[in-house]
């Protein structure tokens, strides 16, 4: 079974997130368990993540970025927003495509649930603007600009800060998306 290009970057994406922070994660408890005597109230409940994702090869580069922040209610209920900037090129292709671009943007906002400390449920409606451009040598240069939303219901396993899950766009469509599948694996990481 071959993984699609966008899978594998994300898979990897996943790892070097997980591989930069999981010595912070065991230094810092991500629950909430009441307010902090140096923030006010407000803040004492908000935590702050970010996805960064780099790939390099022969004619390809990706870089991604994805800050996000969530507002616990309680050690029970959160809610958050994100943003996320993609930009991918790749370069002489195929005998066909010169080059292919991609500018990736836009937000999210996502509601969490933890019925148990170790289980995290989550719903998250994300909207990318798709811009891309391939140039090729029997078409010229053809663009294609988009909307894409997203509808992930999703659970992982929580330790700490750091949670691990798989999610489904209930909205996926394979003619228009910038996913390779409907399914998706997910690290979050929120301090």
């Amino acid at each position: 079974m071959k993984i699609p290009a966008a899978v594998r970057f994300r898979l990897l994406s996943i790892l070097t997130v997980w591989a930069v922070f999981s010595s912070a994660s065991h230094a810092q408890d991500g629950s909430w368990d009441g307010p902090d005597p140096y923030r006010s109230e407000f803040w004492s409940h908000v935590q702050v993540g970010s996805g960064l994702g780099l790939g390099f090869g022969s004619g390809y580069t990706d870089i991604a970025i994805a800050p996000s922040a969530i507002y616990n209610f309680n050690k029970y209920i959160a809610a958050g927003v994100g943003l996320n900037g993609n930009y991918v090129r790749y370069k002489d292709y195929s005998l066909t495509i010169d080059e292919y671009r991609s500018w990736i943007y836009g937000g999210s906002v996502i509601g969490l649930f933890m019925p148990i400390e170790q289980l995290q449920l989550s719903v998250e409606l994300e909207q990318l603007r798709v811009n891309s451009r391939l140039e090729t040598t029997e078409f010229g240069t053809v663009h294609d600009d988009f909307w894409n939303t997203g509808l992930f219901v999703g659970a992982g396993y929580r330790t700490q800060n750091v949670t691990v899950g798989l999610r489904y766009n209930l909205l996926y469509d394979p003619d228009k998306t910038v996913y390779a599948d409907s399914w998706m694996p997910f690290v979050r990481i929120y301090f």
